[in-house]
């Protein structure tokens, strides 16, 4: 970490007060300030320079799929051409269905897939469908997919700073 993106005590304290999550108030910015010893002014100054420096990946809301209605989320896995995977995973992470696209090694034989999509509907069939249309978007690069429908929603966190 170059001295231009380090972190001060103030920034480890913003991250603590925030890693699970902004406070739900009115005005959550300055909560956080109020427990750190800043401004909301300040707290979100430096919360959006640690974002351009990547210290922090994003700053955003978690949504519970399953109390929104959306009962059937499945993770798309798709063995595509490894040329055009990143390319792709672009344009299928921008559709409005897909919260989220990414790459990952295969594991052969067992795995043959690289590109993951989480697609999200009301029902498995409206997944299916949505799933369609990635296929079709993958086009010739793509050899296989399936689709993984969740069964329960695990906790998701992130990297935790203690102490």
């Amino acid at each position: 970490m170059s001295a231009s993106n380090a972190i001060d005590e103030f920034d480890r304290a913003i991250i603590r007060a925030t890693q699970a999550g902004l406070p739900l108030t009115h005005a959550p910015y300055e909560t956080v300030g109020q427990e750190v010893g800043l401004t909301q002014q300040e707290v979100m100054a430096r919360m959006a320079r640690m974002l351009d420096d990547g210290i922090i990946r994003r700053i955003g809301a978690v949504p519970n799929h399953y109390a929104l209605g959306f009962l059937g989320n499945g993770m798309t896995v798709w063995d595509v051409d490894d040329e055009a995977a990143q390319d792709l995973g672009v344009v299928i992470g921008n559709l409005d269905f897909v919260s989220h696209a990414y790459l990952r090694p295969r594991h052969r034989p067992h795995w043959p897939y690289n590109l993951f999509a989480m697609a999200h509907g009301r029902d498995r069939s409206e997944v299916a469908s949505k799933a369609e249309i990635i296929r079709t978007l993958l086009g010739e690069h793509c050899r296989s997919g399936e689709i993984l429908y969740s069964t329960r929603i695990l906790k998701k966190t992130g990297l935790r700073l203690v102490g």
